[in-house]
């Protein structure tokens, strides 16, 4: 969470957290409006921030440092990672990572919803009950759909809409469901 979100979520102040952290207002000032880049600063800073606000290092810092990459990207490398472990140890590793619920309150919504999807379709490949801990997420979706890179591609070169269209009727219901169209996920090089 970055950091004027914890101030407000924990109704601190940015004066009452430079006081009680021994910063110097300026510094925190500067760190909240992001004239400072947080991962910056030294670790001292750093160390008297996560203390006063109740959160690791790494919690305080993890908004700043994880950079968010292509959509495209993101459903290859997750495709790659169901291919090299096993959709039985993808689920399990899926779950315990928590990654999910860390895309949903990074707003990242289509890598949540794409990940959950996954889940949710491997679930069902496999005879697996639905982990329930999403369930307030599954009655979700994206505003607009997401088409992979390649169908948009295709559809604008021949200008032929119903390409889309078609893309959709046979998406994976997993995906669809989040206005993501998704119709392979085991071929992938």
């Amino acid at each position: 969470m970055e950091i004027k979100k914890l101030l407000e979520t924990k109704n601190i102040s940015m004066y009452k957290l430079a006081k009680l952290s021994g910063i110097p207002y300026t510094t925190v000032n500067d760190i909240c409006s992001g004239r400072t880049r947080l991962e910056k600063c030294s670790g001292e800073t750093i160390y008297k921030l996560a203390r006063i606000l109740n959160v690791t290092m790494e919690e305080l810092l993890t908004p700043y440092i994880c950079k968010r990459i292509d959509f495209e990207n993101y459903k290859s490398a997750v495709c790659h990672r169901v291919k090299e472990a096993g959709d039985i140890n993808f689920i399990i590793e899926t779950l315990e990572s928590g990654e999910i619920r860390k895309n949903y309150d990074r707003k990242w919504y289509p890598e949540c919803f794409y990940l959950l999807a996954m889940l949710d379709y491997l679930s069902r490949e496999n005879n697996i009950p639905l982990c329930r801990d999403y369930d307030d997420l599954r009655s979700m979706k994206l505003k607009k759909i997401i088409y992979p890179a390649g169908f948009k591609a295709l559809a604008a070169a021949s200008r032929n809409v119903a390409l889309l269209e078609q893309s959709v009727r046979e998406s994976i219901p997993e995906f669809i469901r989040f206005n993501i169209v998704e119709n392979e996920v085991r071929d992938v090089a």
